[in-house]
């Protein structure tokens, strides 16, 4: 880490990006996700008319909170404490692990499992408990595959997905020592049925569950997690004492909105109607009743949320954690998650981190998209991404951060695209020579200062106009 902190996070980012693009394995495992999760979107989409106007819907539901967040946030805590939850508010991860700590260490708690939670990822909550001397156990299966090798998610909702089979066998065979050797893994299902095994004794022994939430009813005090596994049920009902934690950003009005959200989230996501099991949790146990915890605590984190609330970057906060931008970026598709470095990966990851965090470690991020805009056309609440991170490339240069190079190129460019006497001439001749140069092949393989590009893919030669010279021949009605 030491060293680490002496390296330049630009450069550690393509020494991840190339060890990814060399990486046989975890190439072979992201192929399967613009078949699986992109695909499954598409058809999703086809399949329910009313699909984009619910886009627009859960955009107007976002915006609306959060033009009023406090006023909700106020409401939330109310009805939540009157069904018997405490809350408590969190401005950084200090706080937030401070207090998860305090829980657990006033329930005398040894075991503690989780459900699946990116803000638990976020404030780097699992260590935090270890080092106090808890067990903490993931219980989501990909969370618990990535547990066993210390590793982070690489994807928001298949924390997983860059592992294959094989990968998987071989984790399970390292860690679950209690089984004989000559077990025999020939389907998925036998590597799902182990992990139930080892799980379920965990389930059944633990003295505090923790969950995170996909939304928190300001209406009823109720929070939403929605999961394909039903661990996130065990989490939450077994153990005596339930930790709920979330970020500001969670809270909507009502049930109604959150039917809204949920018609929307699980198949923008993985391509569902609905998940397996959509979980309504408001309070404790009451009299009477035969299962749920005798406490529930609700940790609600801001860190660095209010700033983004009162900033232009206003619109990031919709995010429903669905991860559909990542499905469908190219670059995300190329190198996966932890080529990122950083909690949240792909395109949501460049747009939120720089405000989470800094500009300075993490604007570099921004740079690692192709402005395609596929993530923003698949975006459950339309948040304009390529926007986003324009505005944290921007704030890179000016920061002064980024490579010296870099700055001056764009220095350059500047100087040049201001100054439009000097700017057609020059690329009119630069077309012109490179459509000559490359009309033999087609393309170029090689081309000073684009080595970058020719390094994976030829570059397609211009046609020999630029496109000012086209226009005017349009215009002016000249046949090409």
């Amino acid at each position: 880490r030491g060293i680490e902190a002496m390296v330049a996070p630009i450069t550690l980012f393509k020494g991840r990006v190339g060890n990814a693009l060399r990486d046989t394995q975890l190439q072979s495992a992201l192929g399967e996700v613009p078949v699986n999760l992109a695909g499954n979107r598409a058809k999703a989409k086809a399949a329910l008319p009313e699909f984009e106007a619910l886009r627009d819907t859960a955009r107007d539901i976002k915006d609306h909170t959060l033009a009023h967040l406090d006023h909700y946030l106020e409401i939330y805590e109310k009805n939540a404490t009157a069904a018997g939850a405490k809350v408590h508010w969190a401005s950084t991860p200090e706080q937030a692990r401070s207090a998860i700590l305090d829980i657990c260490r006033n329930a005398n708690a040894r075991l503690i499992t989780k459900g699946k939670s990116m803000v638990s990822e976020e404030i780097h909550l699992n260590n935090h408990l270890e080092e106090a001397g808890f067990e903490v156990v993931e219980t989501d299966l990909g969370e618990y595959l990535i547990q066993l090798e210390h590793e982070a998610p690489s994807h928001i909702i298949a924390p997983a997905i860059h592992l294959t089979v094989a990968e998987v066998e071989r984790r399970f065979r390292k860690a679950h020592k209690q089984f004989p050797d000559s077990r025999i893994f020939n389907e998925p299902a036998d590597l799902v049925a182990e992990a139930r095994l080892v799980l379920r004794q965990k389930f059944l022994t633990a003295d505090v569950g923790i969950t995170g939430a996909n939304f928190l009813i300001s209406e009823t005090g109720s929070s939403i997690i929605v999961t394909n596994e039903g661990n996130g049920d065990l989490t939450q009902l077994l153990p005596k004492v339930h930790i709920v934690i979330a970020s500001i950003d969670k809270v909507i009005p009502t049930m109604a909105d959150a039917v809204s959200l949920l018609r929307l989230l699980p198949r923008s996501a993985t391509g569902q109607e609905t998940t397996a099991y959509v979980t309504f949790t408001t309070g404790p146990r009451r009299n009477g009743e035969f299962e749920g915890p005798e406490q529930v605590h609700v940790v609600i984190l801001d860190n660095g949320r209010s700033e983004l609330l009162g900033s232009n970057m206003r619109s990031i906060l919709r995010c429903i954690r669905c991860g559909a931008c990542m499905n469908h970026c190219p670059v995300y598709g190329a190198v996966g998650g932890h080529a990122y470095g950083t909690v949240y990966p792909g395109p949501i990851g460049a747009a939120l981190m720089p405000g989470l965090s800094s500009v300075k470690e993490n604007a570099h991020l921004a740079g690692a998209s192709t402005f395609c805009g596929a993530c923003a056309s698949v975006c459950p609440v339309k948040i304009p991404l390529p926007d986003l991170m324009r505005h944290w490339r921007e704030a890179e240069f000016q920061t002064g951060s980024g490579s010296l190079f870099a700055r001056a190129s764009l220095k350059a460019w500047e100087a040049l695209a201001l100054r439009p006497k000097l700017y057609h001439p020059l690329m009119r001749f630069a077309a012109a020579t490179l459509g000559a140069l490359g009309r033999s092949r087609g393309a170029f393989r090689w081309l000073p200062l684009a080595g970058g590009w020719t390094r994976h893919r030829d570059l397609p030669a211009p046609e020999g106009r630029t496109f000012q010279q086209l226009w005017r021949e349009t215009q002016q009605g000249v046949p090409r």
